[in-house]
């Protein structure tokens, strides 16, 4: 066994586990060598055996976590981010604007800073760290931002940038071959350069060691047209990749109707964009007939509130989602408009807020989708879950000190109190990447560092 995570007060393993009808059972999450699951439960380190915890992939002192005190959870998924925009947050002019004004701002700036592989390695890098320290094991990266100047080998120089912070951070990396307005044939030629290079003829776009997943999505209807949306769904068709895509928020939906006289998730039903391997993020303004249309596709849904609510872009309906069938995963969305990658924190917003777009969603099920519910969005049913078979990525928190004083119910109260909370510990794959609070594959200063240096060369 490489791992054993000893002694939890509770242990959170998913959807229609233990906890559904009450507390979740403490206990041990015993790990193999391969990183996978083996064993959870209030004695699953004594019943695999004596030699539980010896050696293994996670060191000589990493092959025990002590969870005295602690809720274990699966690790995070972030459904939703722009990892390019860690390197534009605050930028003046684009906090509190309406979407067709911050659009072109974004753009001016990723103009003004000659977006290259560097500049894409350093904001994933500092990004993916960020996520790690923040508990979230996964993110999936809608890279929108492919300058004019990038021919599709360079548009592989780029990806294969975000896919190497990825592998030295140590996290799960989704990247989302977006676009944004770009001409689609060369899209599309660029989709497919990037999923040969970094994932090959992988199944469902995801290399062996599940590490690394490559997916298409435009950024919705308001930029692309239907050219787009077919051309880069027929390299997904051929590769196997899942698709993604952003509907429904204010500049989207007005930008619709100008253009074709309909809505937008319309415009995808009738594009092939509505189907069990699309997740649609945002959907903040959406009718109960388009609701019902989403649920009878398959298609999954991406909640960004961290994004939507403080700009003033809306809160997409999650319990009416949920209600009608539809999958929902959570996302933060990127810097430029979130300004942080820190999955739980949004999850507590959701949590707060749910009820301005119809009933109050309870802890657990907003923990639910920021776990299985995004996993399950990226065709990844192995992720977001600790249960015998999953891969071992998972979150130790501490509940035992004065943020939590008082807490009736640690699992509740992961997303109820404390607003900052991060883990004590992560572990990816059944490797320990943050350990008491830090970050033990890189030198998080140091990673911080270099993407600052390569801002104030734009600025400069």
């Amino acid at each position: 066994m490489s791992l054993v995570v000893t002694g939890a007060l509770a242990v959170r393993t998913g959807p229609g586990g233990p906890g559904e009808a009450g507390p979740e059972p403490g206990g041990d999450v015993v790990v193999d060598a391969a990183g996978r699951v083996v064993a959870v439960g209030p004695d699953a380190a004594r019943d695999v055996g004596p030699d539980v915890g010896r050696g293994g992939a996670a060191g000589p002192d990493g092959a025990r976590l002590d969870a005295t005190g602690c809720v274990v959870t699966p690790g995070l998924v972030n459904a939703h981010h722009h990892l390019l925009q860690t390197a534009f947050r605050t930028l003046p002019g684009t906090r509190g604007v309406p979407m067709r004004d911050w659009l072109p701002a974004m753009a001016a700036a990723y103009e003004r800073a000659h977006v290259d592989a560097e500049l894409v390695g350093a904001a994933a890098r500092a990004g993916l760290a960020e996520a790690l320290l923040c508990g979230v094991t996964t993110v999936a990266d809608h890279h929108l931002t492919w300058p004019a100047h990038v021919d599709v080998a360079g548009s592989v120089d780029l990806a294969r940038a975000a896919a190497a912070a990825a592998d030295e951070v140590g996290a799960r990396l989704v990247l989302v071959r977006g676009t944004a307005g770009d001409d689609a044939e060369r899209a599309a030629l660029s989709a497919d350069a990037i999923a040969a290079a970094l994932v090959g003829a992988s199944p469902g776009g995801v290399r062996p060691d599940g590490r690394v997943q490559v997916a298409v999505g435009p950024a919705g209807v308001h930029s692309d047209g239907e050219t787009t949306f077919r051309l880069l769904g027929e390299v997904a068709a051929r590769r196997g990749l899942r698709r993604r895509t952003q509907a429904n928020e204010q500049v989207d939906v007005a930008a619709a109707l100008e253009r074709y006289g309909r809505r937008p998730l319309d415009l995808l039903a009738d594009w092939g964009w509505l189907a069990p391997d699309v997740a649609v993020a945002h959907l903040c303004d959406v009718t109960d007939d388009e609701i019902a249309r989403v649920a009878a596709s398959g298609a999954s849904a991406t909640h960004a509130p961290g994004c939507d609510v403080p700009m003033g872009w809306g809160v997409a309906p999650v319990a009416r989602l949920l209600a009608a069938g539809v999958r929902v995963g959570l996302g933060t969305s990127g810097g430029g408009s979130n300004d942080a990658g820190h999955l739980l924190a949004d999850a507590r917003l959701a949590m707060q807020v749910s009820a301005l777009a119809g009933r109050q969603l309870a802890a657990r099920e907003v923990l639910d989708a920021a776990t299985a519910g995004s996993a399950d969005g990226l065709g990844r049913p192995e992720l977001g879950r600790l249960s015998p078979g999953s891969a071992a990525d998972l979150c130790v928190w501490d509940v035992s000190g004065v943020p939590d004083a008082g807490v009736a119910d640690p699992v509740a109260g992961l997303l109820w109190a404390s607003p900052g909370r991060r883990p004590r510990h992560v572990v990816v794959g059944g490797r320990v990447v943050v350990r008491d609070g830090r970050l033990v594959t890189a030198d998080e200063r140091e990673v911080a560092r270099v993407l600052t240096r390569r801002v104030e060369r734009v600025a400069a």
